[in-house]
């Protein structure tokens, strides 16, 4: 057994390797994709920012099943399709913002500006943070998970991993998309209409949350079976962690939404600690304390723990700011 269980972890290893090296030929491709995301809404086109991602995501999902399926090229395939749909997502909007001479915004000759430069990248350190934090997050996941789980420890985290990331796309779009108006309502002095956004969207992230967990409750034992390929063992540990990690979205909507508020509101600072503390910090040091103190199922509520913390932070800050951004009441 232990041979068989050694055999395993050595295939999984070189199937991570192979995959991961045919990525990074691909991002650049990936960073111009994710900085595009923010260029459509400010040019007035999010639906087409929305379209280019939508074909990306197609282009992927059909060219995993033609090159697995068709042309029996195994993770190499996913690996390929995967690039050729980061090219959709960034060579298009690239062509687009040169060619489209008469938009909002365009693509011209690049000049050096060191100082907005520095700006810039100091403002966007949470989403730094958040991308860096969440693959340290994954790695010291796995590696508790194969510690207590064993291998469909791994598996049944990849399923939760690609379940929530459907659910909160949506609260990353959304803190996306408002970004340039909240930005623009703060740089005009719009207190009232800055207000009048915050509220609606604490509002439309409570309900989208509320329907979030119903939904992963609901759906926890479908969407598992889709991933867990028969394995009766994986898809009882799947259903108990998704149904547990449905908690999650409850709270971490208003998080997102707030990280990208604050970077809005050119606070680089506070947006970086909420992310900071929200997958770093605390993430890492429940996945290591909670199992010591509840057993293994400790690990899913981990997760749980770390994002109501990071709720409850994300609305001091919120409220202790209010006055000097203008979005207080009075």
């Amino acid at each position: 057994m232990a041979a068989v269980t050694q055999d395993a972890n050595e295939n999984m290893i070189n199937y991570a390797i192979s995959y991961g090296r045919i990525l990074m030929l691909g991002q650049s491709l990936f960073m111009l994709q994710y900085s595009f995301q923010s260029f459509f809404p400010v040019a007035e086109k999010p639906m087409l920012g929305f379209l280019f991602n939508l074909a990306a995501g197609i282009a992927n999902m059909t060219l995993d099943a033609l090159f697995i399926a068709g042309f029996r090229m195994g993770v190499m395939g996913a690996a390929f399709a995967t690039l050729i749909g980061y090219a959709i997502a960034s060579i298009g909007p690239l062509l687009y913002f040169i060619i489209k001479k008469d938009g909002i915004i365009h693509l011209g000759k690049a000049k050096w500006y060191p100082r907005a430069l520095f700006h810039a990248a100091s403002n966007g350190v949470s989403e730094f943070i958040s991308n860096i934090s969440g693959s340290i997050v994954s790695v010291v996941y796995n590696l508790q998970l194969l510690h207590y789980y064993g291998e469909k420890g791994v598996s049944a985290y990849g399923i939760i991993m690609y379940v929530s990331f459907i659910f909160i796309a949506i609260f990353i779009g959304y803190s996306i998309g408002m970004a340039p108006v909240i930005g623009f309502h703060y740089g005009a002095g719009n207190g009232k209409e800055l207000r009048n956004v915050l509220v609606k969207s604490i509002l439309i992230i409570i309900v989208t949350s509320l329907v979030m967990f119903g939904l992963g409750e609901l759906l926890a034992v479908p969407f598992s079976r889709i991933f867990s390929g028969g394995d009766e063992e994986l898809l009882q540990l799947s259903v108990t962690a998704m149904r547990i990690f449905s908690i999650v979205f409850l709270f971490c909507g208003m998080s997102i939404f707030f990280s990208s508020f604050f970077t809005a509101l050119n606070n680089g600072i506070i947006s970086g600690l909420i992310s900071l503390i929200r997958t770093l910090v605390l993430q890492i040091a429940f996945v290591f304390l909670f199992p010591l103190i509840f057993g293994v199922i400790g690990i899913w509520w981990g997760i749980v723990a770390s994002e109501i913390i990071a709720w409850i932070i994300s609305l001091a800050f919120v409220q202790a700011k209010r006055k000097k951004y203008g979005y207080s009441s009075r």
